[in-house]
């Protein structure tokens, strides 16, 4: 197994590197789980990568009224997926796990089972709410049930900078959710370089002002090959400015365009927070499960860890 994140999350001199991915759909055979994974790692197969973040999909149709793009399918269980995929690419693995569906005595159920049988150490816990709405466990209910628990989770939080551009609060979110347990924090993908901008800048700022050492923010970027893929961004609440929206679109080559979009708003964020002592890192994902975009991924994972490691290195000259 290669050096855990721990280790790696502790180091502010480099970056963290991933790669995000989803679980297959429920009812695959093991048999195809296997193959799906063995392909996926295939491909990774050419890339330097820290590890990797299994998600946990939930259907999130109650979050808005806006017609879901593509139609939900219910995945397989992201702990026996994140565990299939560790031992086939001996690199660790982050879980993603959706609080909100059991109560606190089902998920330190999951907690102990997720450990002992499923190999999970780091996790990163959303709230995403069930199909009617409900909430059986609230996301600050279950930082609590972590901390009450024997078992070590390295524990990561998500960080969206929309929600900072609408509220202002985002960077108070970081610190709340770090006293809470969190050691590192996974953003929302960027599209909307400047949300992203004022967030990083509004926490490294009240860290400094409070004394605290910052976490390690791991920004996501995926790409986009064309309007329905954009659609889903925007419907999972990625901000995607109006000119960029139509200079991707209007493109000879969408997917392409996206990419350079990419490439740009991490060097635009990189120029404003570079000096602000903020460790960071990159996870990269595709949002669907087309050939193209899955590919453009890795081209785009290639670009952006060449410069944000370009950056880094210039920081220690």
């Amino acid at each position: 197994m290669k050096q855990d994140l721990r280790a790696k999350f502790a180091d502010p001199s480099r970056g963290v590197y991933l790669i995000g991915t989803c679980p297959p759909k429920d009812g695959t055979s093991p048999e195809q789980a296997n193959e799906i994974a063995t392909k996926l790692l295939a491909r990774l197969g050419q890339i330097d990568y820290d590890g990797l973040i299994v998600y946990d999909i939930q259907d999130e149709s109650s979050r808005t009224d806006v017609p879901r793009p593509f139609p939900f399918m219910r995945t397989l269980d992201p702990r026996m997926y994140s565990k299939l995929v560790r031992e086939i690419a001996e690199h660790p693995v982050i879980t993603y796990k959706s609080v909100s569906q059991r109560d606190r005595d089902d998920f330190n159920n999951w907690l102990d089972d997720a450990w002992n049988d499923y190999g999970v150490r780091d996790m990163v816990m959303v709230g995403s709410p069930s199909n009617d709405g409900e909430i059986k466990l609230s996301l600050n209910d279950a930082y609590d049930a972590v901390g009450d628990h024997p078992l070590d989770y390295q524990l990561g939080g998500v960080t969206i900078a929309e929600r900072h551009a609408k509220k202002g609060d985002e960077h108070l979110r970081l610190l709340d959710k770090s006293n809470k347990g969190c050691e590192f924090f996974v953003s929302q993908a960027v599209y909307n370089s400047q949300a992203t901008i004022d967030m990083l800048t509004s926490y490294a700022r009240e860290c400094r002002i409070r004394g605290e050492q910052p976490k390690r923010i791991i920004l996501t970027f995926t790409p986009c090959g064309g309007a329905k893929t954009l659609e889903f961004m925007e419907w999972l609440g990625i901000s995607v400015p109006e000119g960029t929206r139509w200079r991707i679109l209007d493109s000879a080559n969408p997917l392409m365009e996206s990419i350079r979009t990419c490439r740009s708003n991490l060097e635009q964020i990189l120029d404003a927070v570079i000096d602000l002592g903020l460790p960071l890192g990159l996870n990269i994902e595709s949002l669907t499960n087309r050939k193209d975009e899955i590919d453009a991924s890795i081209r785009l994972y290639k670009l952006l860890k060449a410069t944000l490691d370009l950056r880094l290195a210039e920081q220690q000259l």
